[in-house]
C-alpha cells in the first residue's frame, strides 16, 4: 500500500489535469497555463445531452404508453364511484358475491409448507422444482403417455402461461429452422407480442366466424394448408380467449391429421386445464391426440385459473421430442434461454402445485372445488343467456351457451360496449369480450338489461 501511494503522489498535477481533460474532450497542452486558471468549473465539466440534470431528464422524450386494453379496463373500473359498476373486462375468477377465491385445498397446501421446519428459501435449479415438473406433466400429457414412460419429455417451471409461452418461443427462434408462428385469429392479446418479441414472425390463420360466432373451421384448414413446412402453429388447447369457441374432436382429429401431414410443429397454450367442462382429462384431449401419434409439439401450461395461483406466476413448458436423447439436448438449451432472462424460477407456487397434486386427497379435494368453479361459470352463461331470451333482445344468442371456458366473445361492437360503459357502468374489453366468472346472479339482470340497451340503440 505505501509504495502505491507513494506512486500516486508521484504523478504530477499537469498529468493528472491532462488526463481528466482527454475524458471530458478538452484540449489541454501542459505548456499552457493551468485549466483551473484559464477555465471555471462551468466551462469545463460541461453536461452532454444525455445527462441529466435539475432542467431535464434522459427521460424527457419518452411518451406516454396506452394502457394494456385489458388490464386498463380494470383501471379504470377502479375510478369509477358508481356503485352499481361491473367489472367484466379481467380474466380472474370471482365468487358469487365478486370476491376473489383462494381455493380451500391452496390454503391446505400453503399451511403444510409453512409449518414444516425443514423448508428453506435457497435458489432452485434454472429448470425449477424437479416434482413440480414431473406432475404437471402428467397432468396435461397423462400419466399412462408413452412420451412420459419413454422419457421424451423436456419440462421446465416458467412464470405462468406467458413465460412458458416465451421461454418456447426464444427457444423455438435460436433452435427451430423455421421461424414463423401461426396464431389464430382472434387471440389473446399478448401472444402476438410474446412471440415477436421472442424472435419470431407472426401470422394469422381463420379461427372466429364473426357472421356465426362459432369457428370458421374451413378457413382453417385453408390457410394451414398454405403454412410452409415446418411453420409453428399456436393452438388453444381449451376454452379459446377470447371467443369461447373450440373445435369438436372430430374437427380436432381433421386438424391433426393436416398439421401432421404438412410437417408443421404444434405449440398448445393451455391455460384453463379443468377450468373449461370441470373435467381434467377432456380439457386435456386435444393435446393427448397430438402426443399419441408419436410426434413432436410444444405445451404451455399455467395454475393461475385452475388453482387459482393468478399471482403466484406458476406455470410449465413442456416439449415432447422425438426420443429421450433429444428431450436431454433440449432441456440444456432451455436452461440457457431461462438463465439469462430470470435466473431461476420462484419456490412458493410450485410447492404449493405440487403438494396438491402429489396427495390423493387433496388432489381429489382439488377436482371438486375446480369443478364448482368450472359449473359456476356454465350457470352464469345459461342465466345471461335466459335473461336476454325474456327480455327479447334482437339477435342470436345461443352462442352463450355454447361457447366455453371463461369468456364469452358476445358480439357487441366498440360503440355498443362505449354506450354500456358510459350508461350502466359495465367494463369490458372493447372488443366485446366478457368474462363470464365475474358475473353473479345479482349482476346478470343489470347486465342483461345493458346489453338490451345497447343492441336496441346501437345497430
Amino acid at each position: 500500500m505505501g509504495d502505491a501511494n507513494m506512486r500516486a503522489e508521484l504523478v504530477s498535477p499537469g498529468r493528472r489535469l491532462g488526463t481528466l481533460a482527454r475524458h471530458l474532450g478538452v484540449d489541454y497542452s501542459p505548456a499552457s497555463s493551468s485549466l483551473m486558471a484559464s477555465h471555471n468549473a462551468s466551462e469545463i465539466v460541461t453536461p452532454s445531452p444525455t445527462a441529466g440534470s435539475y432542467d431535464g431528464s434522459v427521460f424527457a422524450n419518452v411518451v406516454q404508453a396506452p394502457e394494456d386494453p385489458i388490464l386498463g379496463v380494470t383501471v379504470a373500473y377502479n375510478k369509477d364511484p358508481s356503485p352499481v359498476k361491473v367489472n367484466l373486462g379481467v380474466g380472474a375468477y370471482r365468487t358469487e358475491d365478486g370476491k376473489p377465491l383462494v381455493l380451500n385445498v391452496v390454503r391446505r397446501a400453503e399451511q403444510l409448507l409453512v409449518n414444516d421446519p425443514s423448508r428453506v428459501k435457497e435458489y432452485l435449479p434454472i429448470t425449477g422444482l424437479a416434482d413440480f415438473n414431473k406432475l404437471s406433466a402428467k397432468l396435461i400429457f397423462g400419466a399412462d403417455s408413452p412420451a412420459i414412460q419413454e422419457n421424451r419429455v423436456a419440462t421446465v417451471q416458467c412464470l405462468s402461461g406467458t413465460g412458458s409461452l416465451r421461454v418456447g418461443g426464444e427457444f423455438l427462434a435460436r433452435h427451430h429452422h423455421e421461424h414463423t408462428i401461426y396464431i389464430p385469429q382472434l387471440t389473446w392479446g399478448n401472444h402476438p407480442k410474446v412471440f415477436t418479441l421472442a424472435g419470431l414472425s407472426v401470422k394469422t390463420y381463420r379461427y372466429y366466424d364473426p357472421t356465426t360466432r362459432g369457428l370458421n373451421f374451413q378457413g382453417l384448414l385453408e390457410d394451414l394448408n398454405m403454412a410452409p413446412c415446418g411453420a409453428i402453429v399456436l393452438l388453444h388447447a381449451c376454452a379459446h380467449n377470447p371467443t369461447g369457441v373450440d373445435p369438436t374432436l372430430d374437427q380436432w382429429e381433421q386438424i391433426r391429421l393436416l398439421i401432421r401431414s404438412k410437417g408443421l410443429l404444434p405449440f398448445f397454450d393451455s391455460a384453463y386445464q379443468g377450468f373449461a367442462s370441470g373435467n381434467l382429462e377432456a380439457d386435456a384431449q386435444s393435446i393427448r391426440m397430438f402426443v399419441a401419434d408419436g410426434g413432436e409439439c410444444l405445451t404451455a401450461q399455467s395454475y393461475a385459473k385452475n388453482m387459482g395461483l393468478y399471482g403466484e406466476r406458476v406455470g410449465a413448458l413442456s416439449i415432447v421430442c422425438k426420443s429421450a436423447d433429444v428431450a436431454v439436448r433440449v432441456e440444456s438449451q432451455l436452461k440457457l434461454v431461462i438463465r439469462p432472462m430470470y435466473s431461476n424460477p420462484p419456490i412458493h407456487g410450485a410447492s404449493i402445485v405440487a403438494t396438491i397434486l402429489k396427495d390423493r386427497e387433496m388432489y381429489h379435494e382439488w377436482t371438486i372445488e375446480l369443478k364448482a368453479m368450472a359449473d359456476r361459470i356454465i350457470r352464469m352463461r345459461q342465466q345471461l343467456f335466459d335473461a336476454l331470451r325474456t327480455r327479447g333482445t334482437p339477435g342470436d344468442w345461443s352462442h352463450i351457451i355454447k361457447q366455453i371456458g371463461m369468456f364469452t366473445f358476445t358480439g357487441l361492437n366498440r360503440e355498443q360496449v362505449t354506450f354500456m360503459t358510459k350508461e350502466y357502468h359495465i367494463y369490458m374489453t372493447s372488443d366485446g369480450r366478457i368474462s363470464m366468472a365475474g358475473l353473479s346472479s345479482k349482476t346478470v339482470p343489470h347486465l342483461a338489461d345493458a346489453i338490451h340497451a345497447a343492441v336496441a340503440r346501437i345497430k
